[in-house]
């Protein structure tokens, strides 16, 4: 049955909901929906309360791992962490108390797919694929999707197939797939994309991107018929959103 998926998404050390698309290295593209004054570990204690296991926490460039080692302290084993993810710090994350590790940029030198580094990933995880999760973020070329790396703003070549799928789930226990060009802007989801994950994936996936309001869990849950979870971000009330409660998501996840 589709869930309710939480996310802690830091900038600059900050909990932040940012625009994705404008995510560059030109801090003047930037688009912040919401900056706000409690710490990460706010957040994982508030999911830790309410048994959001699963969650993301997304750090978005540098300056974060400090934010991000709160929040595994705040609920061990109750997280997931991603960004600058590589083969040389894999573990030391799950040490620090990540659930899982999510990784992209890394498997995608030059933009092009790198199975040789995948399977190194898994080597510093003692080959452990329970422990990896495969972000294959993306934006939409008419009616294909690519994966996009780099704060979303480089695509790769790997088009988003039944076929890269399958090729890709025996090294890893999950996927969480953002929808770049609709992330942050409360517009509704990719519905097209949510019910291509759900025919492509045999294992868990989580869709992030465009969430708005109860509807949307709806949506997912009716396109997917259960089989793909929803992170909802900037239009949630604990990030000053107005489109759906925290208190509704929770409810959601219980008869769910």
């Amino acid at each position: 049955m589709t869930k309710f998926r939480p996310c802690i998404d830091l900038h600059s050390g900050q909990v932040k909901q940012i625009v994705g698309g404008t995510l560059s290295s030109q801090v003047s593209d930037l688009k912040t929906n919401y900056v706000s004054k409690l710490p990460a570990s706010h957040y994982a204690d508030l999911y830790r309360q309410h048994g959001l296991r699963g969650g993301h926490v997304v750090m978005l460039g540098k300056g974060n791992n400090e934010a991000a080692e709160e929040a595994l302290r705040t609920w061990p084993g109750g997280l997931q962490v991603a960004g600058g993810i590589t083969d040389q710090n894999a573990q030391y994350w799950i040490e620090r108390g990540a659930e899982k590790v999510i990784i992209t940029s890394f498997l995608f030198p030059q933009g092009k797919f790198s199975l040789d580094r995948l399977k190194s990933v898994l080597s510093s995880l003692g080959n452990d694929s329970s422990k990896l999760v495969l972000d294959l973020s993306c934006r939409r070329k008419g009616d294909t999707w690519f994966v996009a790396m780099d704060r979303w703003q480089t695509i790769t070549e790997m088009e988003i197939t039944k076929e890269s799928i399958s090729m890709l789930e025996p090294y890893c226990s999950e996927f969480l797939i953002h929808a770049a060009d609709v992330e942050g802007l409360q517009q509704g989801i990719d519905e097209d994309l949510v019910s291509k994950l759900a025919l492509w994936c045999t294992i868990p996936v989580t869709y992030a991107g465009g969430a708005r309001h109860l509807q949307d869990l709806i949506k997912v849950h009716v396109s997917s018929g259960g089989k793909v979870d929803l992170t909802i971000g900037s239009a949630l009330d604990i990030f000053g959103g107005s489109g759906i409660t925290f208190d509704e998501c929770v409810q959601w996840n219980r008869e769910h």
